[in-house]
């Protein structure tokens, strides 16, 4: 029984160890293979952890070079704010303003490049902190400058007010002065007085006669006093204009004198006067036309200063058969 028990066994064990080198093989491959698939897993992670770090360097530099162009510009919004400065200013912050271009450059320079280093970067950054700097430090010049110009303005204005005063106080005080000096000027022009007019007839041998005759007449003898209170002490011309009884002024030239009131006017006779303050001066002229005189009313216009300061007239008659 037991001799024929273990046959089986006998032939079973020859088969088994004709199968185990193939399990080897195959044990060994997949083997092989599971330690492939992970090395080419390990090495797909690996690659794919070196590409995100790349990835993330190159999201950091991005946002970092997007955050330092934000500042960039606003750094030159600040800039233009303050281009309303007028020149005066200008002109005094000139240093200032060509190394605030200079950094400006130098951050343009560095934000432009596509591939910009981190090194780049940073010292952009600094570039950029030094910009504010130097634009903190321009904002307060400014302000400072600003206020000087302020109270340089207002003082400015002051004195502007205190000038236009005074040259209304000055234009009151000179129109007051002229006012004045007309007065005085009209005041001190002289009165003629006592005026008289005497028809003369000279006779042969130079006896002279009154006459009122025109035929007889051959001169008119004018006298006449001036005076004034207040004149100052000087020399004036007195002028005499005599108006025949046809209207038209008798004038031996063209000269002329003006008038306050009617212009220029041709005058008979001109008189210098010494004036003496609150003296009668007592003047006399003869006037001889060089013709006969006509018969009819002679006036005589006496003018100082400009002024008409008296008149007189004088009738000559016709003269009969026998006169």
């Amino acid at each position: 029984m037991s001799t024929t028990n273990n046959f089986p066994d006998a032939a079973v064990q020859p088969q088994a160890a004709r199968k185990s080198p193939k399990n080897l093989i195959i044990g060994c491959l997949a083997a092989v293979s599971l330690g492939l698939g992970g090395f080419l897993f390990y090495e797909k992670n690996k690659a794919g952890m070196a590409l995100k770090e790349k990835e993330d360097k190159i999201a950091v530099v991005t946002v970092e070079k997007s955050s330092l162009q934000t500042s960039f510009d606003a750094s030159l919004a600040r800039l233009d704010s303050m281009s309303t400065v007028n020149t005066g200013l200008q002109s005094e912050l000139t240093d200032k303003n060509q190394e605030i271009a200079r950094v400006k450059s130098e951050i343009r320079t560095i934000l432009n490049k596509k591939n910009a280093t981190a090194a780049e970067l940073s010292k952009a950054k600094e570039l950029i902190a030094s910009l504010n700097n130097k634009i903190t430090g321009l904002e307060a010049d400014i302000a400072r400058l600003t206020g000087e110009n302020q109270v340089l303005a207002n003082d400015k204005m002051v004195l502007t007010q205190e000038k236009e005063k005074l040259n209304q106080d000055l234009e009151k005080t000179s129109t007051a002065k002229k006012e004045l000096e007309k007065k005085v000027d009209i005041a001190s022009t002289l009165n003629a007085s006592n005026i008289v007019i005497t028809p003369i007839n000279v006779k042969n041998g130079g006896k002279e006669k009154v006459n009122n005759t025109a035929k007889r007449v051959d001169k008119l003898v004018i006298r006449f006093d001036v005076n004034n209170r207040i004149a100052e002490p000087g020399n004036t011309d007195v002028y005499v204009l005599v108006i025949g009884p046809d209207g038209k002024p008798m004038t031996t030239g063209t000269e002329t004198f003006v008038t306050r009131e009617d212009g220029e006017k041709t005058y008979t006779a001109k008189m210098p006067v010494a004036i003496e303050t609150a003296t009668k001066k007592n003047l006399e002229f003869a006037f001889a036309p060089g013709t006969s005189f006509q018969e009819g009313s002679y006036r005589v216009l006496i003018y100082q200063n400009g002024f008409l300061i008296g008149e007189g007239v004088q009738e000559l008659k016709k003269g009969g058969l026998f006169s």
